[in-house]
Formats: structure tokens, sequence, C-alpha cells
């Protein structure tokens, strides 16, 4: 079943104008909504009550605020609101072609995909390709719904198929730095640097396979749903206390290694732990040769 387009617009850069259909990454069909009844099945409806008598308000007595101060307002009308806004010319306008790597994901606040609207499918396709080409990305400003936003159009390949897909940036401002976040420093063993890799190399894999993963919580739902509409109850399992206790580092890293071993060695794919761990070793020692025999040189962990 063909995709439906979700909104419309026009990347433009230099003389070029590619019209352009946006259509959403997500299937909304898989999302588990439940809403609010009464006891005896009744839809309920929101409704919004003035805090200082407790009476419900209709949306013609409504004004939108803005606190400027602690309980105090500051009112605009609806044609004051939209007088804000930008307006919306669903125009895609690339400023600057830069390296993709060079965009921290922290930025990416929501995916879209990208298909040429009809007609512009040769001027579509030549952008994907010079992007490809460059290994860079588009930085573009994207007006539309009464806001402005900072995009990034780049290729976009899954399987067979390739094309361009345009995230949305956060604006710089709406970050908060990492600087805020309390970091204790402490420094870091080699031993138990080198155990954290061998976990690593035990549980490597080169490729990404989202679809070997489920929504558990998702299927479990879906699980629940279908007895209660078969008229079946649904038992609470009693929850078990989690044990709270410090677990030595080093303890808990050599487990982790233990039991990704024998993992491993029930299953016949890949190459065992050992011989990963080996080369490892093998690298490692052959390193420190090599930085013993050359004056002056030292090795960085």
């Amino acid at each position: 079943m063909a995709a439906r387009a979700i909104g419309s617009g026009t990347i433009s850069f230099g003389l070029v104008a590619i019209p352009i259909k946006l259509y959403s990454t997500v299937d909304t069909t898989k999302a588990i909504r439940f809403n609010y009844l009464s006891k005896d099945g009744s839809r309920l409806k929101q409704q919004y009550v003035r805090a200082s008598d407790g009476e419900v308000i209709e949306r013609d007595d409504r004004v939108q605020g803005y606190e400027f101060a602690k309980g105090q307002y500051v009112l605009f009308t609806e044609d004051e609101i939209k007088a804000m806004h930008v307006e919306a010319t669903n125009s895609i306008d690339i400023t600057e072609f830069i390296p993709l790597e060079q965009v921290e994901r922290v930025y990416i606040e929501k995916v879209y995909y990208l298909g040429p609207d009809k007609g512009a499918a040769r001027s579509y396709h030549l952008l994907k390709a010079a992007l490809q080409n460059t290994q860079r990305a588009a930085l573009a400003k994207y007006a539309a719904r009464g806001r402005s936003h900072l995009v990034l159009i780049r290729p976009y390949t899954e399987g067979d198929d390739a094309g361009l897909i345009m995230e949305q940036l956060k604006h710089n401002e709406e970050l908060r730095p990492f600087a805020e976040v309390p970091l204790e420093p402490c420094e870091i063993k080699p031993d138990e640097l080198e155990l954290a890799l061998t976990i690593i190399d035990q549980r490597v894999n080169e490729q990404f396979e989202p679809e070997r993963f489920e929504d558990e919580v998702r299927s479990r739902m879906m699980e629940r749903i279908q007895q209660k509409i078969d008229g079946q109850e649904i038992s609470t399992p009693p929850e078990e206390a989690v044990e709270s206790k410090i677990v030595d580092l080093m303890e808990a890293l050599q487990a982790s290694v233990e039991t990704n071993t024998k993992r491993q060695s029930r299953s016949k794919k890949g190459p065992k732990p050992a011989q990963r761990a080996g080369k490892r070793a093998a690298a490692k020692q052959a390193g420190k040769k090599a930085a013993a025999k050359t004056p002056g040189r030292s090795r960085k962990l």
C-alpha cells in the first residue's frame, strides 16, 4: 500500500527548484491508544476549568497568555498570535552543504521521507546522486505550520531503494549543554578496559539489524487486550523487590565475560569468543614488541 503524503514543499538551491512531498517515517496504525471512559462505557471529553471557581470556560471565552513573572500574564488575541508566526511558504531553502558526520544526533528531532512531486523525478535523483557523491548533506531552512525549522536533507538507502530524507533539527538554543551534566572524574584501569573490550568483542555485530528486535511491551499489551476482548480476566503477577547491592566492577565484568562465553559456546554461528580474545591478545603483544624496538615510541590505549 502506497504511503500517503502528509505535506508538500519545494527544495530550492540556486536557480534549481525541486517540488517534493513529505511522508511520515512512523506507522501510526501500530500505536496502542486508550480512551478515557466513564464506568458505564460512555466517552469523556476534555474541558477547560477556571482554577479560581471551577467554572467550565467555553472556547469563545478563552485567550492565550504568556507568564512573564510568577502569576502575571500578558494576554494575546488569536490574531496577535498568528502575527508572530512565520508565513508557511513550505519552501525548503538550502543554505549550505556540510559533512554529514558533523551533525550530532542530539540535534535530530523528527525524520521525514521525501519523495518527488509530479515532474520532479529527474531533479530529485540528481540532488540525491550529488549528495551521495560528495558525502555531504544539505542544511536548509523550512517554514511550515507557523514555525521556522532548521532541517537536514541527506541520502537514505533501504535495501534496493534509495532516496532522500529530511531530518528536522533542534536549534542550538533549544539544547541543554552537556556541561550541565554532573560528572565525577575517575581513572579507568587497563585490566578493566580489557575486560570491557572483551565483552564488546563477544557481542559485536557489523550490521544494524532492527528487524531482529521486537517491541515486547506492545506484544504483551496486545495479548492482554485480546484476552479482555475474549472475556478473560487479566491477572497481575506480584512485583519482585529489586535487590540493591553494590557489585565490584571487576567481578561484574568477569562474570559478564563468562556468561557471554557460555552463551556463545552453545551457538555455532560466527567465530568463537576464545578465537577473538586470542587475536586481541596476539595483536596487543605484537604492539608491545614493536614499541619496544622503536626508540621514543609509545603505544596509546
